[in-house]
């Protein structure tokens, strides 16, 4: 029998962060908090943004009385350097940390402090500290990474936790081996993703710049738009960066990210929210639509996953476009949680093996094809 490690989980987010104690993958306790998008806004400085989340993750560590001595992991939703990844664990090494920290462009606030905090903590209780399942999985074929622009390769990336976790479980609920299955999977969140998984591996995707608007992200942005914003002298960095990364998506066009109360706009008769809901719907199954011809056609299901999957109005209208493809599963949350703890479970119980961080690929911006 296998022993139950003490595993610290940190899943820090743009829209809400989870910190949670478990005894391999059998929960303990978990605390989630709910983000101001407007005051994550305010924070400008790695100093800043880092305080904001060490106040979560360490009140829980308080409100709990966790002796982190007595830890034998840390399981941390976080980020290395820009590259190609495999899928499962890395370490948490100092190589990684440092070029967490000496990078100037922090990206997604959550998997930088995640990140840090993950590695202050293994330095000072010496407890090793891992990465599961990272955004930047890359593991599709070569045929996905030609661009029209000789020379640029495709930069692929995806909610590969979550996504991969729920392929498991619908696999599991329909009686199929996740290794020997093929999904097309939307995770609808903070930010989006929509990719195809076979047999383990996510060989394709949309996400961040290449599909749909998301509550407050651009999607994929026209480049006549970008020309346009770069060319002309009279935007300036502070305006491009309020019409390209700030007042985008749902926030940009409705003044709020908030999906319930999107809803509630609707059902209180306001069109242009309906039409700006529904068009954010209908441009995720247009992503999911664009995947199968991926995989032949050949699709064992169709998950909608992440937090806006509650929605039934959103679910419904993208069931109705993209039914025909193949039955559609709902996985409405994330569970990402049970996936970073089982993930590390399975790393400790040596039934997994840790990918080498140096063996990371990073992405130029010009390859040699």
């Amino acid at each position: 029998m296998n022993k139950q490690w003490n595993i610290l989980v940190l899943n820090l987010g743009s829209t809400s962060s989870k910190v949670a104690y478990y005894k391999s993958e059998e929960i303990v306790e978990q605390s989630e908090e709910q983000h101001d998008t407007k005051e994550l806004r305010e924070l400008k400085t790695p100093e800043t943004i880092l305080a904001y989340y060490k106040k979560i993750v360490f009140g829980f560590i308080d409100r709990i009385n966790l002796n982190l001595e007595e830890l034998d992991a840390i399981a941390v939703r976080g980020t290395g350097k820009w590259g190609a990844y495999k899928h499962g664990a890395y370490l948490l090494s100092q190589k990684l940390g440092d070029d967490v920290r000496g990078n100037t462009n922090i990206g997604h606030l959550g998997l930088y402090s995640g990140t840090m905090i993950g590695d202050e903590l293994s330095k000072k209780y010496n407890i090793p500290a891992y990465l599961y399942d990272v955004v930047p999985t890359d593991e599709v074929p070569d045929i996905a990474t030609i661009t029209g622009i000789a020379g640029y390769r495709r930069r692929v990336a995806s909610h590969t936790l979550n996504c991969r976790a729920c392929a498991r479980r619908v696999a599991e609920r329909m009686g199929l081996d996740p290794g020997n299955s093929t999904f097309l999977i939307a995770h609808m969140g903070g930010g989006f993703c929509s990719l195809a998984y076979k047999d383990g591996i996510i060989i394709e995707t949309n996400a961040a710049g290449d599909g749909s608007f998301t509550p407050e992200r651009a999607g994929l942005i026209p480049s006549a738009f970008l020309t346009e914003v770069y060319t002309n002298p009279k935007y300036t960095e502070q305006d491009r960066q309020r019409m390209l990364r700030r007042d985008v998506g749902l926030y940009g066009h409705l003044g709020t990210s908030n999906c319930i109360e999107v809803e509630e706009m609707i059902n209180n008769g306001d069109k242009k929210a309906k039409l700006v809901y529904e068009a954010m719907a209908y441009q995720v199954s247009r992503d999911i639509g664009s995947l199968a011809p991926v995989v032949g056609g050949k699709v064992d299901a169709i998950i909608l996953t992440g937090g806006i999957a509650h929605s039934k109005m959103i679910t419904g209208w993208i069931t109705e476009r993209v039914g025909f493809i193949a039955p559609v599963e709902i996985v409405p949350g994330a569970i990402e949680m049970e996936a970073l703890a089982g993930g590390v479970t399975r790393v400790l119980n040596g039934e997994e093996e840790v990918n080498s961080y140096e063996d990371v690929r990073e992405h130029f911006l010009f390859e040699n094809l």
